[in-house]
């Protein structure tokens, strides 16, 4: 369980990595709409072989893995869709637009983005004994942007460098704190409920990319990020295999 711990907090220990960044200097939004797009494709690959393809073997291809994958993308909308109207529409706005969203919206947004992939870095330590090198990499890299455009969102609408980097330490913790969750509470479950739970979050992830960081990435870095994303996915892909 510590392990797991530790190792999602680290997957999610790039939300500080992003804000350091904009405390230095803020990046261009070409660069972080290449970022985000490599992310994607990374995340994309995590989805299709870490999370899908384990479900799929686990269960037989059988009926866990379509209500799980389905379910997952469900949640994430209608999650979504309430974060939406309390205020926090644009947590990924490159642009960084001031957000005026309560602290609360703010926190449920980020959890909502972040908790499905933080829950499978620890499953992925109790499938094999080790952790899902991809889905890691995935976690850590596709952060990075979301937090520089969050912090600089935050920043524009009066948030210090205090509160900023206090409200990333804190999801950093929870993001662990998942992970642990996801290894512990699993530990004894059989093959297709832990199938229906990959599956959720393969289903919750995809959904978070199509309607959050895909068209993000796009309207900033146009068909240039269409060759990060190949590349993120390539990438992904090379490191399941390394595994």
């Amino acid at each position: 369980m510590i392990e797991a711990f530790l190792w999602g907090l680290l997957a999610a220990s790039s939300l500080l990595a992003g804000a350091a960044i904009v405390a230095i200097r803020q990046p261009g939004t070409t660069t972080l709409g290449l970022v985000m797009g490599f992310g994607a494709g990374v995340l994309l690959s995590a989805v299709s072989f870490e999370l899908i393809q384990e479900a799929s073997e686990l269960d037989g291809g059988g009926l866990g893995t379509a209500v799980g994958f389905f379910s997952g993308a469900i949640v994430f909308l209608a999650g979504d869709r309430i974060i939406s109207r309390m205020g926090y529409r644009d947590r990924k706005d490159i642009a960084g637009s001031a957000q005026t969203a309560s602290a609360t919206a703010i926190v449920l947004g980020i959890v909502l983005d972040g908790i499905p992939e933080s829950t499978v870095v620890g499953l992925t330590l109790l499938q094999s004994g080790t952790v899902g090198v991809a889905i890691l990499v995935a976690v850590f890299v596709s952060n990075v942007p979301e937090s520089v455009a969050a912090t600089t969102g935050l920043r524009s609408g009066g948030w210090s460098w205090t509160a900023v980097f206090t409200l990333w330490a804190g999801i950093a913790l929870v993001s662990g704190l998942a992970a642990g969750a996801g290894y512990v509470l699993l530990d004894q479950a059989s093959p297709n409920v832990i199938a229906t739970v990959l599956a959720f979050a393969g289903g919750a992830i995809l959904a978070m990319l199509s309607t959050t960081m895909m068209p993000e990435a796009y309207e900033h870095a146009n068909r240039k990020v269409g060759f990060a994303t190949t590349i993120g996915f390539a990438a992904g892909y090379w490191v399941h295999l390394a595994q």
